[in-house]
């Protein structure tokens, strides 16, 4: 399954590695689909592929950390996987 989400990631976890920890730590692969940063924000777009279960579980550990996550597979223009 992919999951699109898109995250707002504050100024103190930028410089964290989120990404490698999600593809590390969970079943999940993610793959950046668009991407803002600076020194006070961090806007990615992303898409998750994996089993539902580890996507959600991937997502927690995300918000978790402070991240702002917008589900965007639901979004009215989104074309299914």
């Amino acid at each position: 399954m992919k999951r699109k989400i898109y995250c707002t990631i504050p100024q103190d976890q930028i410089k964290e590695p989120l990404l490698y920890t999600l593809g590390n730590q969970f079943q999940v692969v993610p793959n950046i689909r668009g991407a803002s940063v600076t020194d006070e924000i961090a806007l990615l777009a992303l898409e998750l592929e994996g089993d539902a279960a580890e996507i959600d579980r991937a997502i927690q550990f995300l918000c978790a950390r402070g991240v702002k996550v917008e589900d965007l597979s639901d979004a009215p223009d989104a074309h299914p996987a």
